[in-house]
């Protein structure tokens, strides 16, 4: 960095009229710490510290996968992507990925299907069966682990996302609360976290310091560029070259992640004003809803009207940990016993439950297989944006680690052995990628999270029913 150009703090945002824009890490704010921003006043002069911190995200997918075509063929480094896999290597993205084989939660073998096991996926534990207010999902999950132990270095402690809104009622199959069904994150045992499906309100929230129960004003309403235009302007004339260049990259993202929002908002609100019953449904609360929370069975989405609420969401965790808004994220593709509608797929029909239950009929296991095939595709999109971004001497991707998986195998048999996982990322170097890993018969899924949380800084000697940390993910 020239020396004519003054170092800048690392908590440096830009603002405007309720606006605080986070930056990524620039060669003026100095080097990059594990710490992050919300610690640098407890930094002494001299202070060495490790290289970038590890962002973490747990990406979550209803109702398991097709047990025929999930598999990679080979072990280690020569191994050859399954047809659900393939989007991974279509990318590139082999060399950075750990497919990981015969992981399991064991707690969650009893019960019902779906809920015993999905809403315990990030706890290893056994949920208690309730009808009722008196949930417990038997531990706290490792997302929030994370958040404990990190999450005031950072603005916020964690992201919770998805794209269905909370169910509610009784599942009367089964008798349990589908309250259960559309959680992962746990606080404590008691406080399941609330995740946002408005890309709008998830992208506010990184940005937008206003009061989220007050209505914004017309200025704040201006996009946020506009608003910290002028904070924009001087910022960059205390930057050197290549400062400046990163800054305009990062602020044309921000914005054409800010325009596909605001395009998708309105095509969902042109949608529903064409639907009959939607629209009745608006007009009998007043016309004050959220459209992201209607019945998402109400609407006949088109082709692209999924895949960009989702590549939304992901762009969104791509900035929060560009930014270091925050280390931890977690995203529901659907609740539990989700039945989405992906007729929207070139050869599938009918909703992603019902063909989850296949019964071995070959057409049912085709669509079930492009489903899950079509969740890859959008992870390896995370992970493909987080490998574009360039930070220290590697990426993003680099310094991360990107769960993907689901807490069943086979959806036809709610079988909760040998369940699909992929991590992709180095965690900072500490994870050797481009491997698939065969693990003896029913190793502890918590024995992985008992690795991540080291190699994300909160460590523990033990969690839920975990072994040890999982082996052999470095060498």
């Amino acid at each position: 960095m020239s020396s004519s150009f003054r170092r800048i703090s690392r908590r440096t945002v830009l603002r405007g009229a309720g606006v605080a824009l986070a930056l990524p890490w620039l060669e003026a704010m100095g080097p990059l710490t594990r710490l992050g921003r919300a610690a640098e006043h407890s930094l002494g002069e001299g202070t060495k510290l490790e290289g970038p911190p590890v962002r973490v995200a747990f990406l979550y997918m209803a109702n398991g996968v097709n047990p025929h075509s999930w598999t990679p063929q080979g072990e280690g480094t020569d191994w050859q992507p399954s047809p659900i896999l393939k989007p991974l290597v279509e990318r590139g993205l082999k060399d950075d990925v750990l497919v990981l084989s015969n992981l399991w939660n064991a707690a969650t073998r009893s019960g019902d299907g779906h809920y015993v096991k999905e809403a315990a996926w990030l706890c290893g534990t056994t949920i208690t069966r309730t009808t009722g207010v008196d949930l417990c999902s038997g531990g706290t999950s490792v997302d929030q682990v994370i958040a404990r132990r990190l999450g005031h270095l950072t603005p916020l402690p964690s992201l919770e996302l998805g794209c269905e809104p909370t169910s509610t009622g009784v599942d009367q199959v089964v008798g349990y609360t589908r309250v259960y069904g559309a959680h992962l994150s746990w606080a404590t045992p008691t406080t399941p976290l609330a995740k946002e499906i408005n890309p709008k309100l998830a992208f506010d929230r990184l940005f937008r310091r206003h009061n989220a129960e007050r209505s914004t004003t017309p200025e704040e309403d201006r996009s946020l560029l506009d608003l910290a235009l002028e904070d924009a302007r001087a910022l960059k004339r205390r930057l050197g070259r290549a400062d400046q260049v990163k800054v305009e990259e990062y602020l044309e993202s921000v914005r054409a992640v800010e325009a596909r929002i605001a395009h998708e908002a309105s095509e969902r609100a042109a949608r529903y004003r064409d639907d009959p019953a939607a629209r009745a449904d608006i007009e009998s609360l007043g016309g004050r809803v959220d459209l992201y929370a209607m019945d998402p069975g109400r609407l006949r989405e088109r082709t692209a009207d999924h895949t960009e609420h989702v590549r939304l969401m992901m762009d969104i965790i791509a900035l929060a940990f560009q930014t270091d808004t925050t280390r931890v994220a977690t995203f529901m593709f659907g609740n539990a016993v989700s039945n989405k509608n992906f007729s929207f797929l070139e050869g599938v029909s009918g909703g992603h439950h019902e063909n989850s239950h296949h019964e071995n009929q070959a057409d049912k296991l085709a669509h079930y297989e492009r489903i899950a095939a079509w969740h890859v595709e959008q992870y390896a999109y995370l992970l493909d944006k987080l490998r574009s971004i360039s930070e220290g001497e590697g990426t993003l991707l680099d310094h991360a680690m990107i769960q993907f998986g689901s807490a069943l195998r086979d959806g036809n048999t709610h079988n909760p052995h040998n369940l699909p996982i992929v991590v992709g990322g180095r965690a900072g170097g500490r994870l050797t990628t481009g491997r698939h890993l065969i693990y003896p018969k029913d190793t502890p899924l918590a024995n992985l999270y008992v690795a991540m949380l080291d190699r994300a800084g909160a460590p523990v000697e033990h969690f839920a029913d975990s072994q040890g940390p999982l082996a052999n993910l470095e060498v």
